[in-house]
Parts: structure tokens; C-alpha cells; sequence
């Protein structure tokens, strides 16, 4: 399964060197400067925001925003490399000085299940990659469910994912809005919520029947935590705002977004 980005990404890819990704494949390095736009005819929900706040999406489908001020080109990393399982099974690009590493799946993942962590130099996690995750479906009553804004949407051709979602596959990054704004971004092609209001926004792309659904992205799943619970590795911001400029002006969205959008996975 081939993911496909509508922005131009630049092939190719750099010699990887070390122990750490015994599964990369080397290549020519690519340069920066990959524009991560969203599309345009996609539709969005909306949250209410703070006095100020850059990204108002149009409370529609849940798609894609559209922003009141488009992202700008944000270059991504300039050497990049691609990951790919001893079997072969999944592969992804991800920056040069990135890690990725397989670790043991969730517990009550099918078998045949692999989970790769990706982090930076330092140990910060960035994203990890599930497959062969048991099939399930978020409920609440509704009074629970939160409003939610989606900063980011693009669509990515998944042609072999088998499983019904109830939206095309896309690359989002999703906002939910509870004490603070918590962020999360992933593949899916699962609805939020009707009315832009949801209990959780899941990073969930249905598989295949008999191969499990398959997350890649910061968290499975992320919702309002109380401020008792552990929010990382979601992110929370105090404004709307915040959360858009984390998508807009930084290049660590842009590499996620990149990588997310370069996933194969082999059935």
C-alpha cells in the first residue's frame, strides 16, 4: 500500500549508517523546502477559538480545515531515509538523524502485529507505527463529547487499506478542546464526530478483514484529558492559536507530515 501526498515531495533518499536502522535503504539525498498545504475542496470542523486565533475552519464534513490564513512553505529535513521491517512488511521515509525502532506490539494486537517507534536524536518520541490492531468503535453519551478543530488535512491514496472508514484516508492534525486544546496527528479514515463534537479523535485507519485496523501517528487516540491525566505524547496548547502555529510555522509537523504521508504497507 502506497501512500500518496498531493503536495510535490521530492524523491529520493540518503546512505543511512548505523545499527539502530538495520531496515533502511540507502539513496540520493533530497533538499528541503516541501510546501504542506491543505487542500483546498476539503471540508472541516470547527472549534470555538480564542480572541485571535489563526485557524477557523468551516464547520462542515470532517475532512480538512481551511484556514482563514493558509500554512506557509515549511522546508523539511534535507537528508531523509526510509525504514522498512526485517519482513519487509511496512516501510516509511523518515529525516536522516531520525530513529526508528520495532518494539513489542500492544498487548492484544493480532499476530503478526508490528508496532515501530520513531524518536528523535535525543529520545523524544515522535510517532509510532501499529498494525493488526483489534477492531473497535469510540461511543459516549453526549453530553461528553468535546468540540473539535481540524488544523490540517490532506488526502493520501491508501488504495489497498480493505477496511470501510467513513472518510477517504487523509493526514491529519486534530485539535479537541477541554481545559486546554490537545493536539494529535495520524492517518486515518474515520470520521471525528457529527457537529464537530466528538468523545475522542482517533488516529485509526480500518484494515483489511482479518488484518486489523493500523495507527500511525502520535497516539491512537486522543481526547479532553482531565488535568489529573498524563497528556504526552498528545500535545496540549492554552489557545487555538498555539496549536495552529505548531502546524504552520515549525518544521517537526512538516517532517511528521511527510513521513506519514510516505507509508507502504504490504498486505
Amino acid at each position: 500500500m502506497r501512500g500518496k501526498a498531493t503536495p510535490t515531495v521530492l524523491s529520493g533518499v540518503l546512505l543511512v549508517a548505523g545499527t539502530l536502522l538495520a531496515g533502511c535503504s540507502a539513496g540520493e539525498p533530497r533538499g528541503p523546502g516541501w510546501t504542506a498545504q491543505p487542500d483546498p475542496s476539503a471540508a472541516g470542523t470547527t472549534a470555538p477559538a480564542s480572541a485571535g486565533a489563526m485557524a477557523s475552519a468551516t464547520a462542515t464534513a470532517d475532512g480538512g480545515a481551511t484556514p482563514t490564513a493558509g500554512p506557509e512553505a515549511v522546508a523539511t529535513a534535507a537528508a531523509w531515509k526510509t525504514f522498512s521491517d526485517p519482513g519487509r512488511t511496512v516501510s516509511f521515509e523518515l529525516p536522516e538523524d531520525w530513529i526508528a525502532q520495532s518494539v513489542t506490539p500492544d498487548e492484544g494486537s493480532l499476530p503478526g502485529a508490528l508496532k515501530i517507534e520513531v524518536k528523535k536524536p535525543d529520545g523524544t518520541f515522535l510517532a509510532a507505527l501499529r498494525t493488526g490492531l483489534p477492531p473497535s468503535s469510540a461511543t459516549c453519551a453526549g453530553a461528553s463529547k468535546r468540540p473539535y478543530t481540524v488544523i490540517s488535512s490532506l488526502p493520501v491514496e491508501l488504495s489497498a487499506a480493505g477496511g470501510e472508514g467513513t472518510i477517504p484516508p487523509r493526514v491529519v492534525f486534530r485539535v479537541v478542546q477541554g481545559y486546554r486544546y490537545f493536539g494529535s496527528y495520524g492517518l486515518t479514515n474515520v470520521v471525528g464526530g457529527g457537529d464537530g463534537r466528538a468523545c475522542e479523535l482517533r488516529n485509526i485507519v480500518r484494515g483489511p478483514a482479518g488484518k486489523g485496523d493500523y495507527s500511525f501517528g502520535d497516539v491512537v487516540a486522543v481526547k479532553a484529558f482531565a488535568r489529573d491525566e498524563k497528556v504526552a505524547p498528545a500535545k496540549a496548547f492554552d489557545t487555538l492559536d498555539q496549536a495552529t502555529r505548531y502546524a504552520t510555522e515549525g518544521t517537526e509537523f512538516a517532517n511528521v507530515q511527510r513521513m506519514l504521508m510516505s507509508l507502504e504497507i504490504n498486505n
